[in-house]
């Protein structure tokens, strides 16, 4: 039991930090289960990789509470206004990877979860980052700010985040990068990321969790406390993760994480073919 729980505070760990830098979740989870598998059924933990993402949706909300709710603090009427066009932005934004995750999520999972895949995407969108870094450096992005998103670009960079079914392009890396193309600057295009994560990464979970119910799995009591520690361990090093990213892109770009995506390309690639 203690050391399931370990297992799963580490894990936890590595959810908080991956799911929002652009670096990929899933190269890491891959790499940690191997190392140190969790003692449960192969339907638990499939379940558990998705619904631990509840903690770091939980901390987006927690982190942009008051950008997030009109009715925040003393919003005036052209704040409120700007925020449930926010919202709209998102809504629109979430139909891509909503309508797509439900047709083809399945397909996706089955045909490209495997190593070869993600250390392939690992790299590619390590290079891609690079490229459009060492572009950017005499560009003027024209959205400075969420509020400057307009409805076709919210949908541009929902688009993107459809890329995310792949294994190891990063949800967040996606968007960030579909939003920079668009001439979104690299703030409000990770925070545009966040917060259309959040409701598909929530849909996502509950798929999975009905799915799981539905297939008359139990949960052992071990299971029950590894989700639940899981989940909560994601929640608190999503928040750390989410304001050293917001704070680290007002003053560098996103090539640090680009050559350290093609490592961990590398890395799993290597590891896998010498097992």
């Amino acid at each position: 039991m203690i050391i399931e729980i370990i297992k799963a505070i580490i894990l936890g760990i590595v959810e908080g930090v991956t799911e929002w830098l652009p670096i990929s979740s899933t190269g890491h989870m891959i790499l940690v289960e191997s190392l140190m598998p969790l003692n449960v059924s192969k339907e638990f933990y499939n379940m558990f990789l998705v619904v631990i993402q509840l903690g770091a949706i939980l901390a987006v909300c927690i982190e942009f509470f008051s950008k997030l709710n009109p009715w925040y603090g003393r919003k005036n009427a052209k704040v409120k206004y700007e925020t449930f066009q926010l919202w709209g932005k998102i809504i629109v934004g979430c139909i891509p990877a909503g309508v797509i995750g439900v047709l083809f999520n399945d397909w996706f999972e089955e045909h490209m979860n495997n190593v070869y895949v993600v250390a392939a995407t690992l790299i590619a969108y390590g290079i891609l980052f690079i490229l459009l870094e060492n572009r950017n450096r005499k560009r003027t992005f024209k959205v400075k700010n969420t509020t400057q998103l307009t409805y076709p670009m919210a949908f541009a960079i929902g688009c993107f985040q459809t890329l995310a079914l792949v294994p190891g392009t990063s949800r967040s890396g996606a968007t960030i990068l579909g939003a920079m193309l668009i001439g979104v600057a690299r703030t409000p295009a990770a925070e545009f990321s966040f917060f259309l994560s959040a409701p598909v990464m929530f849909g996502a979970s509950l798929l999975k969790v009905v799915k799981f119910m539905k297939n008359g799995v139990s949960m052992t009591g071990t299971e029950v406390g590894v989700l639940l520690i899981g989940t909560a361990v994601a929640f608190g090093v999503s928040v750390l993760a989410i304001r050293f990213l917001m704070g680290y892109v007002k003053k560098h770009d996103f090539k640090v994480f680009g050559y350290y995506r093609i490592i961990l390309g590398i890395i799993v690639l290597a590891y896998f073919l010498l097992l």
